[in-house]
């Protein structure tokens, strides 16, 4: 349980630190409040998109995986099936 005290104190203390953090970057601003609010928009905006670009090239490569496992079941899957016709066909052969 030490563990789970540990990680809640860390995580607690990054928490505070990013909030201490951010009130003295707003307090300290270089720019007027409507600026600095439409800058972290496009901020927020910019990495929203490559969030979903980088979802896309996953989602893509999942696919292009998933179709490759199926093709190669359905490969071993009508090997299996060959496979055993042809013991078949040798067993029921009359000599």
């Amino acid at each position: 349980m030490e563990n789970s005290n540990d990680t809640v104190k860390i995580v607690g203390s990054m928490l505070l630190g990013s909030l201490v953090g951010a009130a003295i970057g707003v307090l300290f601003a270089p720019h007027k409040g409507s600026k600095t609010r439409r800058m972290l928009m496009n901020g927020a905006e910019d990495i929203s998109d490559e969030i979903k670009s980088a979802i896309k090239d996953e989602l893509h490569e999942l696919r292009v995986k998933a179709d490759e496992l199926e093709n190669m079941a359905s490969q071993k899957i009508s090997n299996l099936s060959n496979s055993f016709k042809q013991n078949a066909d040798g067993h029921f052969v009359q000599k």
